[in-house]
């Protein structure tokens, strides 16, 4: 081999080497393309100008908190979010209780606001249980199970939504609910989709089965409030870690939520944190859809953080920007502002002014 050929493939080989070093230094990252979406509007002013979006107020559980709240003097907000746990519906097997939905709705109906449900399967607490008694027994297969971190600390309860015997229970409690309220509300949500559960503490759990439940549990939806607002909150799904991981399942409840008719949101607007962007936020801003779609602010987001109860009292007023991320970017039907305090009264009260 001559010297020739060894000094021109040695200098191929650098070159080759320097291509390649440079198209690895130019190379995106799939999971940070939407990092620095949140950025064109953050020099957005209050107050926050009229437009298409339905606002309203989320309560959670806290219903008596609407009685003679300012919201109700606003006429930017539509009415108030609140949560009722599944227990508190139907407190014994086939025994139904909406006296606190009634008088919720008959409260703001009287104020000139609407009432929109979310229904509560699973909580965030190991003291609080999810469903009714009669559903935690063999038949149902203990009915729930613990959620649990990453490292098996458990977090709280969530109804086995891949039982078959739950889901039907659960639809009877859907079509109780929608005799009752349906048209007259503005609209209904199941809670989020994420939930902290693994094959691992339950042998008949799978992502692919979790998959088909959700899509179970949306139709019954639909079926029981034709004339209202149907949403389902589809943030994560187990078995799958976006965009690296992509088994089809979220993409799926998208899907099927514009296929049926069933509205799609998602809880906390975290314009700044890759898990949502890549996700739920994702799945709104590559999409069109014909139905609704809804976002979520709740506790910590006014600071951009998630269930935080910080009081931060030296902070920037992110609401304008949160609404138009929401407006623009999510092209969102419904805003739920979640009753933070100082944060909506100072925050949000501020920027939605009422003429």
């Amino acid at each position: 081999m001559n010297k020739f050929f060894l000094k021109n493939n040695f200098l191929l080989t650098i070159l080759v080497v320097a291509i390649n070093f440079n198209v690895s230094a130019q190379w995106d990252n799939p999971s940070e393309r939407y990092m620095d979406a949140y950025k064109k509007y953050e020099d957005i002013k209050g107050p926050i100008r009229e437009d298409e979006i339905k606002h309203f107020v989320y309560f959670s559980r806290d219903r008596d908190a609407i009685v003679n709240h300012p919201f109700l003097e606003n006429f930017r907000f539509e009415g108030a979010q609140i949560m009722y746990s599944w227990v508190q519906l139907e407190p014994s097997k086939g025994v139904y209780d909406f006296s606190a939905v009634l008088e919720d709705y008959t409260y703001l109906k009287n104020k000139g606001k609407k009432l929109f449900i979310q229904i509560q399967d699973a909580t965030f607490n190991p003291k609080n249980h999810s469903v009714p008694e009669y559903l935690r027994t063999d038949d149902y297969n203990g009915g729930e199970i613990y959620q649990r971190e990453d490292n098996g600390e458990v977090f709280g309860w969530a109804a086995k939504r891949w039982n078959t015997n739950v889901q039907i229970r659960f639809a009877l409690l859907l079509n109780a609910l929608g005799k009752e309220f349906d048209g007259k509300i503005e609209g209904i949500n199941l809670q989020e989709t994420a939930v902290g559960i693994t094959k691992e503490y339950d042998k008949t759990f799978s992502p692919t089965l979790y998959n088909s439940s959700i899509k179970i549990n949306m139709l019954a939806l639909k079926k029981a409030f034709p004339n209202s607002t149907t949403m389902v909150y589809a943030n994560f799904m187990p078995g799958e870690w976006l965009p690296w991981e992509d088994n089809g399942y979220l993409k799926s409840i998208y899907q099927y939520g514009e296929k049926i008719g069933v509205g799609l949101g998602a809880p906390d607007l975290m314009v700044r944190r890759k898990g949502q962007l890549n996700h739920a936020l994702a799945m709104m801003h590559e999409n069109c859809y014909s139905v609704p779609l809804g976002i979520a602010v709740q506790d910590g987001n006014y600071i951009g953080q998630t269930n935080s109860v910080l009081v931060k009292d030296k902070r920037k007023n992110i609401v304008p920007l949160l609404h138009g991320f929401a407006k623009d970017f999510l092209k969102v039907n419904y805003m739920f502002w979640v009753n933070q305090e100082p944060y909506f009264e100072e925050d949000v009260l501020s920027s939605f002014i009422s003429n």
